[in-house]
């Protein structure tokens, strides 16, 4: 099992995935590179087709290389599986440093449905063509991208276990869990990861990111930066334009940044098609808030 690492700290700028794969603590979220550019924003967004601006993409995606992202989050129910395909064409062959965190155990029936599968067989297969579209041997991070509860969690878990007993997975994931799930997952096989929801004004997995820091698990916040006016006077982190004002940052880099300090075990991956955002977003690394700051924004 994952162990908490002593040496590796909130100041930090890289994180020991499964203890022993390094990452860069921001990462970049692929899962609106999707469509048109019109159609990548909001809950309701579809994901449901490749990009139609596929080279600026392809070039995004370099680009955040560049800037020295290391984490790169994908999923098979992204685009259906044109995504994972993007990520490759971006990417391929993959340098030293850089690991693809992938997602199986999700089906789209439609543009407007996302339902859990977890049959260990499906999951199974879709790591496979996870593989191919990848262009890879191993996948570096496989989640399991929603539990079932139509199967037993032994059977969907063991189906990842049994891939990585194969060589072709190096670490498990987990997305959307809580505590007492992490912790029967772990009886069947080390979880490295764990996906959920969280930013400053949704908070409700509290309890998961301190669980995950003292099992030295990395907790990967996905819409790591609130949806529509983050700091706008009616937010409830309205505080962070104040704070943002003070340091010469923008919103969203303290908002990343409160997330940071607030545990050294958390990967945020905000996801953008803005060249702009993206170095933006990467600065946060270096965005230091001082004790009160913190306190003030979110405790």
């Amino acid at each position: 099992m994952p162990t908490p690492n002593s040496t590796n700290d909130a100041t930090s700028t890289t994180y020991p995935l499964g203890s022993d794969l390094p990452v860069s603590r921001i990462g970049y979220g692929t899962m609106r590179l999707a469509g048109a550019p019109g159609e990548r924003r909001g809950a309701e967004a579809p994901i449901w087709t490749a990009p139609t601006d596929r080279s600026e993409v392809i070039a995004l995606l370099r680009g955040a290389a560049e800037l020295g992202v290391t984490l790169f989050d994908t999923a098979d129910a992204y685009a259906l599986g044109a995504n994972e395909e993007l990520v490759a064409e971006a990417l391929h062959p993959y340098k030293d440093g850089v690991t693809v965190a992938t997602k199986v155990g999700v089906v789209r029936p439609s543009p407007t449905e996302w339902v859990p599968l977890g049959h260990p067989a499906y999951l199974r297969q879709q790591a496979e063509l996870s593989l191919r579209r990848l262009r890879s041997d191993r996948i570096d991070l496989l989640q399991l991208h929603r539990i079932d509860p139509q199967y037993p969690l032994a059977d969907q878990i063991g189906a990842l276990r049994q891939l990585q007993e194969e060589g072709k997975v190096r670490h498990i994931g987990l997305s959307e869990v809580s505590v007492e799930q992490i912790e029967a997952a772990e009886a069947i096989a080390p979880i490295a990861s764990v996906q959920n929801l969280y930013n400053l004004a949704t908070r409700d997995h509290e309890a998961v990111v301190d669980h995950t820091a003292a099992r030295g698990i990395a907790f990967i916040p996905w819409f790591p930066i609130a949806m529509g006016a983050l700091a706008g006077p009616d937010s409830p982190v309205a505080a962070v334009a104040a704070v943002a004002g003070e340091i010469g940052a923008t919103p969203s880099q303290v908002a990343l940044a409160w997330q940071l300090r607030r545990s050294p075990n958390i990967l945020p991956i905000p996801g953008t098609s803005s060249p702009v955002h993206l170095a933006e977003n990467v600065a946060a690394l270096h965005v230091t808030l001082t004790d009160e700051q913190f306190r003030r924004i979110g405790g």
